[in-house]
Parts: structure tokens; C-alpha cells; sequence
């Protein structure tokens, strides 16, 4: 784990995604943070030493499910798959499929193993897993501030984790899409999906794979900052700023869905130039917590007392 200091920063950013906004200058206390993302050969030491049973792992609950069709009630996470040609942007359903028997053993389907993944970051990691193993581990998960604080190293509003450009000098500094996302991938960076933790130069705090690679949980519900007001001339910030309650994360196109989002951080292998430009320190997901997939991890915290 490396130390991060604390201190202020703006956080957010006016020139993206709407939920990025509005930008606001705000300071966190000091924290240790993982060098880099929980591992496959690290979240299989934890379930070795406790039997812990992944969400991906266990048959859906019926009556968490109201209609689900018996067909559906199987173990299972969400799987990126590539589409053979060009197809229409927002139609997600023609490169996500629920795939039966994939989880953090078998992160391609039923069919696959970890071998040559050890290095690789764990994922179909739900918010659930993810908090298991902070615990068993005496951590935490991030909040969105720290974890946005630790992301930008030390470069307070940049536009990337390691400056200005997103590729200087043409050189590719994180696990992101190359090509027309999701059918073309060129894979200039060297990697279709995954990459081995710290194949990429950390950033200005010594921080691996903040950026791209996979997204990240923190602990915070995806709502509406929470923009403290201070008197004019206050020269107060304020400190440790958290997200709204759950049931403001609920996702306002399916009010009859009471299932609570989390904020993910950093983007993933499967963010591109030309669909989701959200492997910046500022981008934020919203994304369900009773959800796993191919390209979501995590990392730990703990916060320094005293």
C-alpha cells in the first residue's frame, strides 16, 4: 500500500459527462491505498482461507427478482463479447450477454481458467465481493474522493492521470479501447482484455492501473454531489465529501427497480475514444451493486487515524 498525504483538489470536472459536475474544490485526509487493483492470485488467497462464495457464484434469489424466468435462475455474470461487425452505439445487448458459469475463476465463460491471468486484476467482482475481501483484509473500499484524489497523482485538474494528452509522444499509458468501440479492436496498447497489474508506468503517487485496465468500486452511492454551501469569503472546503443516500442512486429509467448504484472509477479496457471517454480521473459509473462483469475490480484503503 502507498501513503497518500491528503490534501485539496478539484474534483469533478465541467467539460465531459454531465454527472462528472459540477467541478468543486474539495480535500480529503490522509489514507494508505493499494498500489494496485486486487489480483486474481490475491482474491484467490482470500477465498482459499475462507470458502467465500462470489454473487457470479450463487443462483439468483427468485424473490429479489420479481418475473425472472426459471431459465435465469443459474449462476452467471455479464460478459463482453465482440460483435462481428459495426453495430448500432446504444444497443448494449449486441456485446453484453449474461454467460452462465462466468465468474472470477472462470472470467470468459464456464470453458475458461486463470491460467497466465495471475497477475491480471480479479473481476466479475460484485459490490458485495469486493467489500468481503476489505474486510478479511482488516481495509476498506475508497471513497469516490480518495479514490479520485489518489487517481490524479498529484495533478490537480488534468485532464488525464499523467497530464494533458492522452497518448504523448504516441505512446499508449493505460489499458484502454483503440479502434471504433465495440466491434473494431485494434489493440495498438497489446491487449484485447485484461492487462498484468503495473504493465503501465504509475502515476505521480507510484499508483498502478488507476486508469483503465478495470473499472473500480468505491464505497459511495452514484447521486448527485453533495455541494456544501459556505458563506462568501469562507475560506473553507469541504473535507472527506461523500455521495447521496441509496435511494437517490436508484436509476431514474427503471424507477420500478429498487436496486441501489455504487461509483465506479478510472475505466476500463472496454472505454474507447469513440463511446466512452471515461478513463480520466474525473469519470464517473454508476453501476448496480447486485451486478459483476468481465471488466469491473477493485482496490482497498485504509484510513490513517491520528
Amino acid at each position: 500500500m502507498h501513503l497518500i498525504e491528503g490534501g485539496a483538489f478539484v474534483m469533478g470536472s465541467d467539460h465531459h459527462y454531465p454527472e462528472e459536475g459540477p467541478a468543486r474544490r474539495v480535500s480529503v485526509d490522509p489514507f494508505w491505498i493499494d498500489q494496485a487493483p486486487v489480483t486474481n492470485r490475491e482474491f484467490g488467497r482470500f477465498v482459499a482461507a475462507t470458502g467465500y462464495v462470489t454473487l457470479a457464484q450463487r443462483a439468483p434469489d427468485p424473490a429479489l427478482y420479481p418475473g425472472i424466468l426459471p431459465e435465469m435462475i443459474q449462476p452467471g455474470s455479464l460478459l463482453f463479447t465482440l460483435p462481428p461487425g459495426p453495430v448500432p452505439p446504444h444497443d448494449y445487448l449486441r456485446w453484453w450477454q449474461f454467460c452462465f458459469g462466468a465468474d472470477w475463476a472462470h472470467p470468459l465463460g464456464p470453458n475458461s481458467d486463470l491460467t497466465g491471468l495471475e497477475d491480471h486484476p480479479v473481476v466479475h467482482i460484485a459490490f458485495e465481493d469486493a467489500e468481503a475481501y476489505a474486510r478479511w483484509a482488516g481495509k476498506a473500499l475508497p471513497t469516490e474522493a480518495e479514490w479520485e484524489y489518489a487517481g490524479r497523482g498529484g495533478l490537480d485538474q488534468a485532464e488525464y492521470a499523467w497530464g494533458a494528452e492522452l497518448t504523448p509522444g504516441g505512446e499508449n499509458l493505460a489499458n484502454y479501447w483503440q479502434g471504433e468501440f465495440p466491434w473494431q479492436n485494434t489493440a495498438d496498447d497489446g491487449y484485447i482484455r485484461t492487462s498484468p497489474v503495473g504493465t503501465y508506468p504509475p502515476n505521480g503517487f507510484g499508483l498502478l492501473d488507476m486508469i483503465g485496465n478495470v473499472w473500480e468500486w468505491t464505497e459511495d452511492w452514484f447521486a448527485d454531489p453533495q455541494i456544501e454551501t459556505k458563506a462568501p469569503g469562507s475560506c473553507c472546503i469541504p473535507s472527506n465529501p461523500r455521495g447521496g443516500a441509496e435511494e437517490q442512486s436508484y436509476d431514474p429509467c427503471q424507477p420500478e427497480i429498487a436496486i441501489g448504484r455504487k461509483v465506479l472509477k478510472g475505466g476500463s479496457h472496454l472505454c474507447a475514444e469513440n463511446y466512452c471517454m471515461r478513463y480520466r480521473p474525473a469519470a464517473r459509473y454508476a453501476q448496480p451493486i447486485d451486478t459483476s462483469t468481465c471488466h469491473v475490480g477493485f482496490r482497498c484503503v485504509i484510513r490513517k487515524r491520528g
